[in-house]
This record gives structure tokens, sequence and C-alpha cells, in this order.
């Protein structure tokens, strides 16, 4: 709260500033420019305040908006495209990402799941979901999110095109600890023998893992 009301306190004064100098224009000065220019310093101020970088606090555990779309600079995965039940039927591998908005290392995540969407987002589903919107309820539906869930945030699963769960772990995971599962989910060539995601040699003919 200590950044809002800097800023707060700074719009306050300019426009305290500015309704000064305008009680000396001259009367004849047309009342819909004055209108205009206490209208454009408000509008200024309230934009300053809503800004994301004057709120945004990558270690802390406040709550400043969407963390994708934030930290991540990613606000296509918030909402998904398709919920669990359909990702299943599409049979395609899934990653579940279970996170809240107001965690520290939920924040710090975001940019690997972001970073992972862009090389495998075309062939797999990505499934972000907010813990506080899972029923408290558990349950045994496999096409359920909550089915995953083990209660800690962030959580990372990965399914299979099968359904399988290939990865399941909590906390902060690094990009190649979770491509390495990636790639052996879409049988492709370690990250140390092919920088570019291409299949392992099928008849002798290397196909590259198809970016729609």
């Amino acid at each position: 709260m200590e950044k809002v009301n800097a800023w707060f306190v700074a719009c306050m004064t300019i426009l305290s500033c500015l309704w000064r100098q305008l009680q000396q224009v001259p009367f004849a000065l047309a009342r819909w420019q004055t209108y205009f220019a206490l209208g454009l310093a408000t509008l200024v101020c309230w934009l300053s305040i809503g800004s994301p970088n004057a709120l945004a606090g990558l270690n802390d555990d406040r709550y400043e908006g969407d963390i994708f779309a934030l930290y991540a600079g990613n606000g296509s995965l918030v909402p998904p495209r398709v919920t669990l039940k359909e990702a299943l039927q599409r049979q395609r591998p899934i990653l579940l990402v279970f996170y809240i908005d107001d965690s520290r290392d939920c924040k710090q995540f975001s940019p690997v799941i972001s970073q992972l969407q862009g090389f495998y987002g075309k062939v797999a589903d990505f499934i972000p979901l907010r813990v506080d919107a899972l029923p408290p309820q558990p349950t045994d539906d496999p096409t359920e999110p909550g089915y995953y869930y083990q209660g800690y945030v962030p959580q990372t699963v990965l399914l299979d095109a099968q359904g399988k769960v290939v990865l399941t772990r909590s906390g902060i995971l690094s990009f190649e600890e979770i491509d390495d599962v990636f790639r052996q989910v879409f049988d492709l060539l370690p990250r140390s023998e092919s920088v570019e995601l291409k299949r392992r040699p099928v008849n002798e003919i290397n196909t590259e893992l198809v970016r729609e």
C-alpha cells in the first residue's frame, strides 16, 4: 500500500496546484477548457495509480491481478481455452498448473509456463487453474481438476495424450525440468542433441515437432 499512497499523494498535490492556478484564470476563459484540464489531470492520476508497474511486486505475496498477464506478459493463458474434460477428449498432452494470484512462488513461476507454451502450445493444452475456484470437496473423477490437486501452489501436473500422469510436482520448477518430460511425451531428442524441437529418427528421417 505504500506505493499506492505515494502515487495518490503526488496526484492530489498536482491536482491541488492545478486547481489553484485555474482559479486565477480570467473569467473570460471558457468553462469547458477548465473542465477539460481538470478531467485530463484526473485521468492521468488514475492511470498512474492503476498502473501494474506501480503496484506489481514479484517478490511478495500481495494480490495485484492476473499473474500471467502481469509477470509473464501472456494474458492468453487465462482463462484456459478448453476445460480439462474437453482437453482429455482431444487426446493431446495436458499441462495443469494450480496457482493463486497472491503467491510469490506462483508469480515467479508464471514466466516458465508462458515460455513452455511458446514451444508446446500448438500441440498440447495448457490449463492454469486458480485453486480458490476449485470445489472444496475432493473428487474421484479424473476429468475434474480437483482430482489432481494435492494442496500446494504452484503445482504442476503433466498428462500424456492418453490421460496418464507423467509429472506431478509442487514448487517452482525450471523450464528444463518440465521440458525434459515434454520431450519424453513427444518422443523428442534430448536437449543435448537437439536445440530445435525434433523428433527421434524414424526411417532415417527427422521430422520437426509441428507448429501449426
